[in-house]
């Protein structure tokens, strides 16, 4: 039976050990920033944007099973996104926000956020 080269070549390995003796570590500054009450409730949309890929039945169906919408309001929503090529479909607190973004991604669709004005 023959030996791999690898096998070889892993019996010379070796472990090579720097030291810096005049290397001194800085402790890291930490900016704490706390952000207002009102920022943290202010609205953020959620924004679906036109893309050429997927079918208007698709986005009607997505639009239905992430949002819980009826047939009627995700087809309207469906043809704002084809028409005007974006669609507010949802605004509230952040942290949802981008939990709809992400499961909008998840169905293949181009969705962000963005703070309300």
């Amino acid at each position: 039976m023959s030996r791999l080269p690898w096998k070889q070549e892993a019996k010379f390995a070796a472990t090579v050990i720097i030291d810096f003796p005049d290397a001194t570590l800085e402790a890291p500054t930490i900016e704490k920033k706390e952000a207002t009450e009102q920022q943290i409730e202010m609205p953020w949309n959620v924004v679906v944007h036109n893309d050429p890929v997927n079918l208007m039945s698709y986005v009607t169906m997505v639009f239905q099973r992430v949002f819980g919408y009826p047939r009627e309001r995700a087809e309207k929503h469906m043809l704002e996104v084809h028409h005007s090529g974006r669609s507010i479909l949802w605004s509230g607190l952040r942290e949802r926000a981008e939990l709809y973004v992400q499961q909008l991604h998840g169905y293949l669709l181009l969705a962000t956020i963005e703070k309300t004005v």
